[in-house]
């Protein structure tokens, strides 16, 4: 952890002596121009003279990834909103079937590994031009290689504050949250309001109530799609805040079938009871939206690339990392997806290191619970003994 603040303190230090006051944005086919905080006064351009806006809400699985794609005669741009979980390669695949050759702007809105997964991956395979995170840390491996990705490459960096707006060509994005940061990574996740014309999209990652409480007393959120926070969780999408965004369409990103019942039935029934239109990656694959500032039409079931890691693969990459790890099986407890209830059923993982194993996910192997306070090799040697927990 140490290593990694270390990390973290001379990136933002090569940064701010190397530029102004705000970062460059940079088009794939144009010269530099500056990324600058906007005006509150300047009049967002009119929907009738924009190029169409495509937004690729992409099939991650258990994760979140959104991709924006516009142009205007000066060039293209590219804006990647979370970069899916860890284990897939989903991301690059869909990436590269879309011919992007650079992205303007890479969001992630925190550093848990389901929206921080495949930043490593992006990095090494697409010139960025500026990364966005929130601040807040983890210790693990997936955070730490995105993080030595982002230090490897000519990628600007900065972390946005509420209030604060930008704008890339004729796409404005105003900063929802975080106004600080304290260490809460998914309460304390980066949302923002993007405006494309007269048409809106509201992000929030995996922030919670009392952020969306925040947002809707503090900013006009209203929005035409909203993006549901933490794959529907009942956690986000409060009642009140679905009536501040009043949004026409609501988009989550959650796996089939996942262990977390995403979405929840609570969220579902309070959007559908608003008459908003459901869609879900589950559901309807990748999600694709596209608007030229005024309508905006709806494809479901979009070819999403296959991806993954196979397993010899797998078994090459464990054995370069020194990683041993016990067989798995239909019935173990998979610690990187596992509810808490269901984590609960390990030896020595009680309710307090149940919440310290879901905040450290993912894990490369059982061993790797020592990150966890008071498990020693004593206790691994009794997990692995125990033969439940598993990682698949």
């Amino acid at each position: 952890m140490k290593r990694l603040t270390i990390i973290l303190a001379f990136f933002i230090f090569s940064f701010i002596t190397a530029c102004d006051e705000m970062p460059t944005e940079k088009s794939s086919n144009s010269d530099e121009t500056p990324l600058t905080t906007k005006d509150k006064d300047t009049t967002t351009i009119a929907g009738e003279n924009l190029e169409e806006l495509s937004v690729h809400f992409i099939d991650v699985g258990q994760g979140d990834a959104t991709l924006f794609r516009y142009h205007t005669t000066e060039g293209k741009y590219t804006i990647l909103f979370d970069t899916g979980d860890w284990r897939g390669t989903e991301v690059t695949s869909y990436l590269n079937a879309n011919e992007v050759d650079f992205i303007d702007l890479v969001i992630v809105s925190h550093p848990d590994a389901d929206h921080i997964g495949q930043l490593a991956q992006v990095m090494q395979n697409f010139e960025v031009g500026e990364v966005w995170m929130s601040g807040n840390e983890s210790t693990s491996q997936t955070f730490q290689q995105a993080v030595e990705a982002v230090l490897a490459s000519d990628a600007d960096y900065y972390e946005p504050r509420a209030g604060e707006e930008f704008s890339i060509g004729p796409m404005d994005i105003e900063i929802l949250y975080p106004e600080s940061i304290s260490g809460k990574a998914n309460e304390e996740s980066i949302s923002a309001l993007f405006t494309y014309g007269n048409v809106k999209f509201v992000l929030t990652g995996d922030a919670g109530r009392g952020e969306e409480t925040y947002m809707r007393n503090t900013f006009n959120v209203a929005a035409d799609v909203l993006h549901l926070g933490h794959h529907g969780s009942k956690t986000s999408s409060d009642p009140a805040f679905l009536d501040a965004v009043s949004p026409k369409i609501a988009v989550y990103s959650a796996g089939t079938d996942n262990s977390y019942d995403h979405p929840s039935p609570e969220v579902v029934t309070a959007v559908e009871e608003r008459e908003i239109e459901l869609y879900g990656t589950d559901k309807h694959g990748t999600i694709l939206l596209t608007t030229n500032g005024t309508d905006i039409q709806i494809n479901t079931n979009i070819t999403t690339p296959e991806s993954g890691t196979t397993g010899s693969e797998q078994m090459s990459q464990n054995d370069e990392n020194g990683d041993t790890e016990q067989d798995t099986n239909s019935s173990c407890v998979n610690i990187n997806e596992a509810t808490a209830e269901e984590l609960q059923q390990i030896i020595h993982i009680g309710p307090e290191r149940t919440q310290d194993l879901v905040e450290l996910r993912p894990f490369q192997s059982i061993d790797d619970l020592t990150q966890i306070d008071g498990i020693g090799p004593a206790r691994i040697a009794d997990i692995q003994s125990e033969g439940i927990a598993c990682i698949q």
